[in-house]
């Protein structure tokens, strides 16, 4: 029997009480400074990598039209839909963190389209990869847990045609234009975010149709071998990278070093991919982006597993996983050695700046515990969520004023905040020192609740 990943089951209520939702995770340790430098985004890094993607999108699709009648037509729009299909993941991927260009604009161009090619509601994914990023691997917690328990080899092989796969994406995309919600969709967007949610798929809806009118006016299929088909034809490329990411690994733990896999790749398979098959690192510091990771492998590898050291490696592993889990799904795989060593523990830290409607940004579910504190970043600056023991919502700079240490890692008593490395406090409510050795004021913002969800208003090109 399959086990509970539904988001209102009861292990969505477990992960809850255990402490696994929204938990503290393991993180490598690194030099402050050097994630800094790691964490820089450049506009002409990523607009060459898209330019190249697109040339060669043009060249496939460009190709294959000119053997449409001979059997090259075949190989030329495989590569075809493996670029469109497939690649987009990784662009769909990397634009939808902003981390791919530092201009939030650029991002957003690239990400629709992506969005488009693989039929994938922007602003709903945007916010389910927030989720597992948050919730990584959780069960009842994680939407976009692909491979669930038990999973059979003869079921992951199905997956490589992505007819199931992407009739799913079609599906949903469609009864979302018909203006249909679910409860899913509900608990994890803001209210604000599903009429635009709509609007978008009613977007992607059209030019489908007009893709399958275009067949029915020229009496070929050539329209929707362009626009729509190439999500299935060319998934498998999704499905040939995404499989290495979580699969067979452990569900239900704090410490992406156990759930998440990384595997060495050569570069034409990087480019493809955008380096993302350093899936370890990019889990642990996601405001790293993709062509800093390989960088920042070699600054913590000494405090990971050991990479799957090639592709057909790590599928060897998973698939002797899925043999195992199929039949024992508590089944866990035996070789992966963890190196023990400290690190620290902390919340993920996301750009949420994405989920800003009007002047106002949405800082997620009103469902932090009374004392707790969440760390956050808007617009590449990093700042924490705190709730007082009274109840009430402050947004704060997320540094010390006095030694800066990471607030997010401090404690709330009452309605103040303690840095986690001299014990100075601030007062949540006015920022105010309270106690020794701080000396200057932390910046606080009000945070409004509104129908269970919170938001924070104001200009954000500024610190407070």
């Amino acid at each position: 029997m399959r086990r509970d990943y539904s988001l209102t089951g009861a292990e969505a209520a477990t992960a809850v009480a255990s402490g696994l939702a929204e938990g503290h995770w393991f993180q490598a340790e690194v030099d402050l400074k050097r994630l800094s430098e790691l964490s820089e985004r450049s506009n002409s890094r990523a607009a060459v990598d898209t330019l190249v993607w697109v040339g060669l999108i043009i060249a496939a699709g460009v190709l294959a039209w000119n053997v449409r009648s001979t059997w090259w037509a075949v190989p030329a729009f495989l590569a075809y839909g493996a670029l469109v299909g497939g690649a987009a993941d990784a662009r769909w991927h990397e634009c939808g963190h902003g981390t791919a260009f530092r201009s939030n604009t650029l991002n957003d161009l690239v990400y629709y389209p992506a969005c488009f090619m693989l039929a994938r509601r922007p602003l709903f994914w945007r916010w389910s990869h927030f989720r597992h990023h948050t919730d990584t691997i959780i069960r009842g917690r994680d939407v976009e847990i692909a491979f669930q328990r038990p999973t059979t080899v003869p079921e992951a092989l199905l997956r490589f045609t992505h007819v199931q796969g992407a009739f799913t994406m079609f599906r949903d995309t469609i009864s979302t234009a018909l203006g249909r919600i679910t409860d899913v969709e509900r608990q994890l967007m803001p209210s604000d975010d599903l009429p635009r949610m709509v609007r978008d798929a009613r977007v992607f809806t059209s030019l489908w149709v007009a893709a399958i009118a275009a067949v029915i006016w020229t009496g070929t299929l050539w329209p929707i071998l362009y626009i729509g088909g190439p999500t299935i034809y060319g998934g498998w490329l999704m499905v040939f990278f995404g499989i290495t990411q979580h699969a067979g690994l452990q569900e239900n733990v704090l410490d992406h070093r156990y759930s998440t896999r990384t595997v060495l790749m050569n570069p034409i398979l990087r480019f493809l991919y955008l380096n993302m098959n350093y899936h370890i690192e990019h889990h642990m510091y996601p405001s790293v982006p993709y062509y800093r990771l390989r960088a920042l492998h070699e600054e913590i590898k000494q405090q990971l597993p050991a990479p799957n050291p090639s592709t057909l490696h790590a599928y060897r592993e998973i698939f002797t996983a899925f043999r195992h889990q199929s039949v024992d799904p508590d089944w866990e795989i035996p070789n992966r050695e963890i190196p023990d060593v400290s690190g620290r523990r902390a919340p993920i830290v996301q750009d949420i700046a994405w989920g800003r409607a009007g002047d106002s940004i949405d800082l997620g579910p009103a469902d932090l515990a009374r004392g707790g504190l969440r760390p956050v970043r808007i617009d590449g600056q990093d700042f924490v969520l705190a709730r007082t023991e009274e109840g009430s919502y402050v947004l704060a700079d997320r540094i010390c004023t006095h030694g800066e240490a990471d607030m997010s890692q401090g404690v709330v008593l009452g309605c103040e905040i303690e840095c986690p490395r001299h014990n100075g406090r601030f007062d949540l409510r006015t920022g105010q020192p309270t106690r020794k050795p701080v000396r200057e004021p932390l910046g606080v913002q009000p945070v409004t609740e509104s129908e269970g969800r919170l938001y924070v208003h104001g200009d954000w090109g500024l610190r407070f």
